[in-house]
């Protein structure tokens, strides 16, 4: 891949049209003048036109030189390309899992494009989908995930309310711009009181962590919609707004809350202060707005990031380890046969490992809650049922080395 990123870099560095912008509009320029001359003295048309000639050609030259370069790089990234990207074919339609079911792709898309704020993008797509919904020989019939019931076809049949979906996600983009551009938590505070209850349920701590950005703010001068106000009067606001908001927090955070109240020993050198890093924390607003992000996905029954960008961009990391994988099978002329995984690993980056798969090296079983993963003493992880098989209730040797324990030994593994 370092061929084709250098590749790419020396695109960017010649590939743009900057040059040829500015020639063409040099040209413009040379014909307005001409014809501003032409149209004050007719008379002098053809001496005008005369001396244009030589300029134009001049001009025009000048372009294609521009443009020359510009498709020599071209080529040159294309069949850097063309090498590092070999023409094979792609895995055929009858092994695409999502080959027999548009409608969910159809969503799927439909749903990217609405919590990415496309609005009119959505509608446009979801009216065209409506208007020639997909046919498929399938006769599977599929839980709609948003409706839980089963339709035919999820936009034919109006089970996706694409209407209510749009009103959630305008709402959200409207706290967002607020909380980013003008750094205002105050409907980001309201949103969080509304829902209180299921956050509150789910463990979330987005009601409190709003609460302390705004303390902070007023603490270094901020009024409650985000405007500047005298610094000096930062501390006395914070105080007071700790005494009405603080006190529905106090059982839980109440360590938290503390640190905050106790900072204001440090107001006049706060930069000093272990609190500095409370206080003066540049990404605040951007890790508060992810955590709402997070919390407001969820309620909704969503992911924080969209399914389809994760897939998509997943796909890209693999799809030239499985084109790899295509033209070594049919060499081997084998066959893949394991249809609930990948028969190769694929190395994604860390913020796509969601959850983790255990398999047990004795029964080859994958791990459950029911039968989870326990670590012996010496450190290797088989199956609790394998554990309990091997040992009977008693002392047992591990079956990868010599160390021996007893099954109360052994550690659940969390996965």
């Amino acid at each position: 891949m370092d061929s084709l990123k250098i590749e790419h870099e020396k695109l960017e560095k010649r590939g743009n049209l900057s040059k040829s912008i500015n020639d063409v509009q040099k040209t413009i320029d040379l014909l307005t003048k001409a014809r501003e001359a032409v149209a004050a003295d007719p008379t002098s048309a053809q001496m005008t036109l005369a001396k244009l000639q030589t300029p134009m050609k001049h001009s025009f030259d000048k372009v294609n030189e521009d443009l020359k370069e510009v498709h020599q790089a071209l080529g040159k990234y294309g069949k850097a390309l063309d090498k590092k990207f070999k023409d094979k074919p792609l895995p055929a339609a009858e092994n695409d899992a999502l080959s027999a079911h548009p409608a969910l792709v159809n969503r799927a898309i439909a749903m990217h494009l609405l919590r990415e704020g496309q609005f009119g993008v959505a509608a446009r797509f979801i009216e065209e989908a409506k208007a020639h919904p997909p046919h498929t020989e399938s006769t599977t019939t599929t839980l709609d995930p948003y409706t839980g019931q089963q339709p035919d076809n999820a936009f034919t049949n109006g089970t996706m309310d694409s209407g209510a979906l749009q009103q959630q996600f305008a709402e959200m983009y409207h706290i967002l711009h607020e909380m980013k551009q003008q750094q205002n938590l105050r409907p980001a505070i309201e949103w969080s009181r509304q829902h209180s209850a299921l956050l509150e349920a789910r463990g979330s701590n987005l009601e409190f962590e709003l609460c302390r950005l705004q303390y902070v703010c007023l603490f270094m001068g901020h009024q409650l919609d985000g405007s500047v106000a005298a610094s000096e009067q930062g501390p006395l606001r914070a105080w007071a707004y700790a005494r009405s908001e603080f006190g529905a927090f106090q059982q839980r955070y109440t360590k938290e809350i503390q640190q905050l109240v106790g900072a204001m020993a440090f107001y006049q050198n706060m930069g000093d202060s272990p609190y500095s890093s409370t206080f003066y924390n540049k990404t605040a607003f951007e890790e508060v707005a992810n955590s709402f992000t997070r919390e407001f996905c969820s309620l909704l029954g969503l992911s924080a990031d969209s399914p389809l960008y994760i897939a998509a961009t997943a796909g890209a990391i693999a799809l030239p380890t499985l084109l790899k994988l295509q033209t070594i099978m049919k060499e081997k002329r084998t066959e893949w046969t394991t249809q609930n995984e990948l028969p190769v690993e694929i190395p994604l980056p860390p913020s796509y490992h969601f959850h983790s798969i255990f398999v047990c090296p004795v029964s080859k079983e994958q791990g459950t809650d029911q039968n989870p993963p326990m670590m012996m003493p010496c450190g290797h992880v088989i199956a609790k049922e394998s554990l309990e098989r091997i040992s009977k209730g008693a002392r047992f040797k591990c079956p990868y080395c010599p160390g021996e324990s007893h099954p109360r030994d052994a550690k659940k593994v969390l996965l």
